[in-house]
């Protein structure tokens, strides 16, 4: 039994990626919509490290955590977007094994590693507000290097893990991907085998990190509530608060999309449904994520200016 089981695994070594169910017609229109995405994404994101890179007046631990967020939108878009734009065109949509293996490792990499950022962020704005005379030592270069390596780190252990459990499953005969990427729900879906235990691993880690990430966050802005309410200028207030109101708009896109596809079990069984959602955290989250902060932040749109008078 076992010698035709891995006869039958070994038989498939790419899988189709059937993508949306829509007309001919309508494919031309999806492949201009995500290439309009995509596009707004990577201008944005590169934008985004440009200005930071350039301006010396945003070389401090939050705009080092912003550049390195739009390199994270920039890369897990890339992961996502050109094959999906090509199949849009192409009659044959295939991937490869190891190209869908390569696909799903970079992909989940990049996502766990934003989390994980997002959280650093919150922890950033918390010791700047409360603890602003301690604020150099807290976030020092090094501590800011070892934080951003710190969330690699995460993102990559969750990521072999997800890719060695996924990846050992057998496919058998059956190599059609309701989705239009590489991803657990999808994959899990058309293995051959029993598939409890990758669905037990990947709600106990998306679990795991949802919980840790969310509660540094949540505590960060619950102290940063507390100080800032002891504010007695409304001014004072309104000003603390408009440096959080970015990454709290960043977080709610980000954190309930995430939750929504991975947390719970209803996006195994419902593909449709998981294909929209992936829709907008592969590419509306982060095409947004650098109009959220160039408009929201005082510190780029003045950096904006003083390029754009430069030149």
């Amino acid at each position: 039994m076992n010698g035709e089981l891995n006869r039958t695994y070994s038989e498939v070594t790419e899988f189709i990626l059937l993508g949306f169910r829509t007309p001919p017609k309508l494919q031309t229109l999806l492949f201009l919509v995500f290439f309009l995405l995509y596009m707004v994404t990577v201008v944005g994101n590169i934008s985004m490290i440009i200005v930071i890179k350039m301006d010396s007046r945003l070389q401090m631990p939050m705009y080092f955590f912003l550049r390195n967020l739009s390199c994270l939108d920039l890369c897990y878009s890339t992961v996502i977007a050109p094959k999906t734009l090509a199949n849009f065109l192409s009659n044959e949509k295939n991937i490869s094994y190891n190209g869908c293996a390569a696909q799903f490792f970079f992909f989940a990499l990049c996502v766990t590693t934003e989390g994980f950022l997002l959280a650093v962020m919150a922890f950033d704005r918390f010791s700047a507000i409360c603890s602003p005379l301690l604020y150099p030592v807290h976030m020092s270069q090094k501590v800011c290097v070892r934080l951003v390596t710190g969330s690699y780190v995460c993102g990559c252990i969750n990521s072999m893990i997800q890719t060695g459990f996924t990846f050992n499953l057998p496919f058998c005969a059956e190599n059609r991907l309701d989705h239009f990427f590489c991803d657990v729900p999808a994959l899990v879906k058309i293995s051959c085998a029993d598939t409890f235990v990758n669905e037990i691993v990947l709600y106990i880690l998306s679990a795991l990190i949802i919980i840790t990430t969310t509660t540094v966050i949540l505590v960060s802005y619950a102290s940063i509530l507390s100080t800032v309410l002891k504010i007695p200028s409304t001014h004072g207030r309104s000003k603390t608060f408009s440096t959080c109101g970015s990454h709290i708009a960043v977080v709610c896109l980000f954190y309930g999309t995430v939750f929504f596809m991975y947390a719970q079990p209803g996006a195994i069984s419902s593909p449709e449904q998981s294909k929209m959602v992936a829709v907008l955290y592969a590419l509306i989250i982060p095409m947004l994520n650098p109009l959220i902060y160039s408009l929201r932040n005082r510190g780029v749109k003045d950096a904006v200016k003083r390029i754009l008078h430069r030149r």
